[in-house]
């Protein structure tokens, strides 16, 4: 029987080098970045979720509702976590990046 040379497909049960990560899932995507200003809780929300209309702290301008952007928060505050997910702002993604 010839050999085959193209790529091998793999089947539903085939065990797969990749794992979930079911924190991922469960906190939406919710990641920590660090910065020299501390580190971050970081979110990402998309255009679907987006139903209300925010103020960016780094630009000052809306950031209107059915945008896509970015929602962060301290993550190594010193007053507790609940005082740092109170103080959760929404940013454009284009200001998160370059700003803070």
């Amino acid at each position: 029987m010839p050999r085959s040379n193209g790529p091998r497909r793999r089947g539903a049960g085939d065990d797969d080098d990749t794992e979930f990560d079911f924190s991922r899932i469960l906190t939406g995507g919710r990641r920590i970045e660090h910065r020299r200003s501390g580190s971050w809780n970081v979110q990402s929300v998309s255009p679907a979720q987006a139903v209300k209309e925010y103020v960016c702290p780094g630009c000052s301008l809306p950031v209107l509702a059915g945008t896509a952007h970015i929602v962060a928060w301290r993550a190594d505050g010193l007053m507790g976590e609940a005082s740092d997910l109170a103080g959760r702002r929404h940013w454009h993604s284009h200001c998160w990046k370059i700003g803070n």
